[in-house]
């Protein structure tokens, strides 16, 4: 739980209100609002036993041996993850852009019409239709617990999604590669000038400031004509 890192169980039984499985000998409880699929039965909860299932610690008791998991995190941690390629269905068109249903979920994410091609986009409708397989990138979303979607950051030159969409499908995963290197190299440099002085002056005076630039060297300036001049 420390470590925030998704763990994988297996369940081994099932109540009305979810599923049980065990972690380190402890007795875990995973609610059925916190599962990636949608429970309609008891039949859909049945069928999860003996599932093997990737969850993360959301709460935990030690008084009481209380132990919550949650798939629904644990699949956000490991496929939403900016630069992550995930594969969808156009769900819905709206002016704006569309809505992508992310395969094998129950989540849907959007992809706005700035981010579909690098090139001019007129007109969401004219581009996609409903139910199109797509790869997609996830970006960096300006809106707390919102799936933003890009094409625009797989195209290997402007414009190409509106030319050729096979071959950015077919170049998506060199081209999100790509782009998750850039996003380590942003990263480090980030921490770089986080890590350079601000603007303040970390010394009380100047005598203070200089005494430690002991690379420089100050050489009194002659006046000119004693042939001893300094530059």
């Amino acid at each position: 739980m420390q470590l925030d890192e998704p763990i994988e169980v297996k369940i081994y039984e099932w109540n009305t209100g979810g599923l049980l499985t065990r972690i380190e000998g402890l007795r875990a409880f995973l609610p059925k609002f916190e599962l990636m699929d949608r429970i309609s039965t008891f039949t859909d909860l049945k069928n999860n036993v003996s599932r093997s299932i990737c969850v993360c610690i959301i709460r935990l008791d030690e008084e009481t041996n209380d132990l919550i998991v949650s798939e629904k995190k644990a699949w956000e941690m490991t496929y939403l993850k900016e630069g992550a390629l995930l594969k969808g269905n156009v769900h819905k068109i709206f002016p704006y852009g569309a809505q992508v249903r992310i395969t094998g979920t129950n989540r849907s994410g959007l992809l706005h019409i700035s981010n579909i091609s690098q090139g001019r986009v007129l007109s969401v409708s004219d581009i996609l239709k409903v139910d199109d397989e797509l790869k997609v990138l996830v970006i960096k979303s300006n809106v707390s617990d919102k799936i933003a979607l890009s094409i625009a950051d797989l195209e290997s030159a402007p414009g190409l999604f509106l030319s050729n969409k096979a071959k950015v499908f077919s170049e998506a995963e060199e081209m999100a590669k790509r782009y998750r290197e850039q996003l380590l190299v942003v990263s480090r440099n980030t921490k770089l000038d986080y890590d350079l002085p601000g603007e303040t002056i970390p010394f009380d005076n100047e005598a203070t400031l200089y005494a430690n630039w002991k690379w420089f060297k100050f050489l009194r300036h002659a006046k000119s004509g004693d042939g001893n001049d300094r530059t």
